[in-house]
Formats: structure tokens, sequence, C-alpha cells
């Protein structure tokens, strides 16, 4: 656990130092950093993912490329009533959040369009039967 933390602090480290721009495996995608209250430690977290754009929305993947449960991220938004604040690019801004998981109208398109914006999702689908949770993501401009 202490890796996954350290290479997160890194990887938020560099977000912040390059505007949101990011290289290496994030080459030419958009990355936000999501700051989500933990539903029960109330503790602030900051998770740096792939926004696939949708419109005027973005969409995240609760894949935790391809582990068997869903990232604890994703239950503390379906807690958080309200606006949540993410990082993009170099603003600092509120957004509303809308889990779609599997099943829910829609979730097959929203799904689509951030498989085919983050091609490692192929590879995700591979190391479990768990159909992924999709965030929209709506950035209050």
């Amino acid at each position: 656990m202490a890796a996954m933390a350290s290479f997160n602090d890194t990887v938020i480290e560099n977000f912040r130092a390059n505007d949101g721009v990011l290289g290496e495996y994030w080459e030419g995608k958009t990355t936000l950093l999501l700051h989500t209250p933990g539903r029960k430690s109330g503790k602030n977290f900051v998770n740096p993912l792939v926004a696939a754009p949708d419109g005027d929305t973005y969409l995240l993947c609760g894949s935790a490329a391809g582990a068997p449960a869903d990232p604890q991220w994703v239950a503390n938004l379906e807690a958080l009533e309200g606006p949540v604040t993410i990082e993009l690019g170099a603003e600092t801004l509120t957004a509303g959040h809308k889990v779609v998981r599997p099943g829910d109208e829609g979730w097959e398109r929203l799904y689509g369009v951030w498989r085919e914006y983050w091609p490692a999702a192929a590879e995700y689908e591979t190391k479990t039967d768990r159909k992924f949770p999709v965030v929209v993501i709506t950035p209050n401009r």
C-alpha cells in the first residue's frame, strides 16, 4: 500500500509542477486530480486519474487497473453529497459528479468512450470479471 501512495504522490507532484501535463504513461492524455473526503475517516484523499473528455464533462473509470474490487474513491464519491474538488490543468475547481454503474442507463456508451480513450482498459478487463463503474465529472466554470 505504501508503494502505491508513493507512486501517486510522485504523479501528483509532477501534475502540479507541470500544470496538469504528464508524460510517460499519460503522454497526450487528460488527467485530473480528484479530491474525495473519506466516507469513514473524513480524511481528504487525492487520486490522479485519466479523464476522458466527453463534451463538457470528463469520464473517470473505477478500474483500479483490473483489481477485483472498485477503488475506494468510487465509494467515497457515492457517499458524497454536493460537489467534489478537482484539479484540472492549472485550475482547482468544484465539479458535479455522478457514478454510473454497469446496468445503469448510459453505462455502455460512457464506458465505451473511456475504453477507447484509455487503451490499457482492454488489459484491465482481462484481470477481473468485474465491470468497472464510470464517473461523470462536470466542472463548475
